[in-house]
């Protein structure tokens, strides 16, 4: 990932934010900015989907303003502490931000996060090891100005199936490029920043280099954080019941051919608008949509940031389509209805291409491209605080979120944007989680069919192949090609040391079993470790 060169690209606008929160002279209470995992947001679920609150739940990271929020968080970073008559290192060790600086007009913390595990691979008889050191710093400026960056160099010998995986795409799933592709032992970085300014209470300008995720459940069929981060421009409005967003994004493609005389891989841009509309304690709708285009064509003809998609207050498709529809576009849906007082129905769809006389008639054709998502979620399980589940159903047509060319698909540095399997599958999950004290408890459980491409026939479940090469001009279905079954088991079970920066004991299982007509891959892991850090890490796919 070209860091360097991402920085210079928002260099202007970083200036420009700095000199603002100089501006800045009044000083009030901040709201705090949390990285994203699923792991831990969903702590906040009984807040999020009780029937007498109204709050913005599908656009994540998030900066944690809402008071309510605000307090759950503020309980969950002292649960189990009594700092009275501690000396100093007991409260680094378990209670405070290794560097912790408040002062009238700024703040600023910092942590060194160590990630170390040791495991055993039985089903490929081998011993499995992580060494990861990373840091984050962060904190405020004034009351309208938020700093984060965090970094991690991690070298790790991982269970057979991602070594697999980080060999054939190049990647260790949602971090980033292997260093040294093709050997057993792994080496990779992970890097994120941000710079978030909110002049009034109504608007957030944020610029940096992570992830965004859209959604109520644990997939996102629209913007997931499954790929590696990616330098962005985002603003957000919130104006009572509703929210809404504009960002701009750029991602790099490995897998696209390579324009004559380079050999750097290639770029393309990314539009996204999205608004979430609170229609009332109960019901909140969604609307969603993308444009992807590529930087420049196959002859490296540039083409660049296409200012006509820069209009944060239109939605895309109108504008996409009268540019002669050079780029992917994709509409969305999302919704969720609290059934019950802290349990949601929540879903969402995902349209790539519509054709109407096949669509109605349902004939397979290979260009009626969408995705959908229905899930239930919420808290306080047999009224036990803290049980929170979820139970999610996930599908995709054969070719969604596919183009008519490599550059154009839903991907960052080959990896999908959206669902880990790309298109072509049918997916049920659910997950089970108990916090009680420091001790955190979780289950969860998958079960997913897909169709591979076998013969040399691009049957849909790759999204890096061009639609246009489709096998059948009808008849497709879900699932076709190499039909593969893929079970997932995973508990795990933590005992939390520092809140600050999640730094826990984490003692983990996990069952993968991938198999097909001519494979029967199977991992039976465990794990055990000293961790730290709040990111999303997928392993289920």
């Amino acid at each position: 990932m070209k860091f360097i060169s991402t920085i210079k690209k928002y260099k202007l606008l970083s200036a420009s934010l700095l000199l603002m929160l100089l501006n800045a002279a009044t000083v009030s209470a901040q709201a705090v900015y949390q990285p994203y995992s699923f792991d831990f947001y969903q702590k906040f679920s009984s807040q999020l989907y009780s029937k007498d609150t109204r709050i913005h739940s599908t656009i994540k990271p998030t900066l944690l303003d809402d008071s309510l929020i605000k307090h759950t968080y503020d309980s969950l970073m002292a649960i189990g502490i009594n700092t009275q008559n501690k000396n100093w290192g007991y409260r680094k060790l378990f209670a405070e931000h290794q560097l912790d600086v408040k002062s009238n007009g700024y703040t600023l913390y910092g942590d060194i996060l160590p990630d170390l595990q040791i495991g055993r691979d039985f089903s490929g008889q081998k011993t499995t090891w992580l060494t990861t050191l990373g840091y984050q710093v962060g904190g405020t400026i004034g009351s309208k100005f938020y700093f984060y960056g965090s970094g991690y160099n991690n070298r790790s010998a991982l269970p057979g199936y991602l070594t697999d995986y980080a060999n054939t795409t190049g990647v260790v799933s949602g971090q980033t490029r292997v260093t040294n592709r093709g050997s057993s032992v792994t080496n990779w970085s992970y890097y994120t920043f941000l710079l978030s300014y909110t002049p009034v209470k109504y608007v957030n300008f944020t610029v940096g280099q992570d992830k965004t995720f859209i959604g109520d459940g644990y997939r996102s069929m629209l913007l997931s954080d499954y790929a590696s981060p990616y330098p962005f421009a985002k603003i957000t409005f919130t104006l009572g019941a509703v929210r809404y967003m504009a960002m701009y994004a750029q991602f790099e493609d490995p897998n696209a051919p390579k324009i004559p005389g380079s050999s750097d891989n290639r770029l393309k841009w990314g539009y996204f608008h999205y608004v979430d509309w609170n229609v009332s304690n109960r019901v909140s709708l969604g609307f969603f949509d993308s444009i992807i285009s590529a930087d420049a064509d196959d002859q490296g003809h540039k083409r660049g940031f296409d200012y006509t998609y820069l209009n944060p207050f239109i939605f895309l498709r109108p504008l996409e389509a009268s540019n002669g529809s050079p780029d992917k576009a994709t509409l969305g849906f999302t919704g969720k209805y609290k059934v019950v007082d802290k349990t949601i129905i929540y879903g969402q769809f995902a349209l790539g291409e519509f054709q109407a006389k096949d669509f109605f008639s349902s004939d397979g054709s290979p260009r009626n491209k969408y995705g959908w998502q229905l899930g239930l979620r919420g808290a306080d399980l047999f009224k036990v605080k803290s049980f929170n589940y979820l139970f999610e159903y996930n599908t995709a047509k054969p070719y969604t979120f596919t183009e008519t060319r490599a550059i154009g698909n839903f991907s960052q540095y080959a990896e999908p944007l959206g669902h880990p399997f790309g298109a072509n599958f049918r997916e049920w999950l659910g997950i089970l989680n108990y916090s009680i004290g420091r001790f955190d408890l979780q289950g969860q459980l998958n079960y997913a069919y897909y169709g591979l491409d076998m013969n040399g026939l691009n049957y849909g479940g790759n999204i890096f192949e061009p639609y246009t090469t489709a096998p059948y001009t009808t008849g497709n279905f879900t699932g076709q090609g190499l039909r593969t079954n893929f079970y997932y088991a995973q508990a795990k079970v933590s005992y939390l040391l520092n809140p600050k920066y999640n730094l826990r004991l984490e003692l983990g299982g996990l069952y993968r079993n991938e198999t097909n007509s001519m494979l029967n891959s199977k991992t039976s892991l465990i794990t055990f470790g000293l961790r730290s850090s709040f990111r999303n890490i997928y392993t289920d796919f």
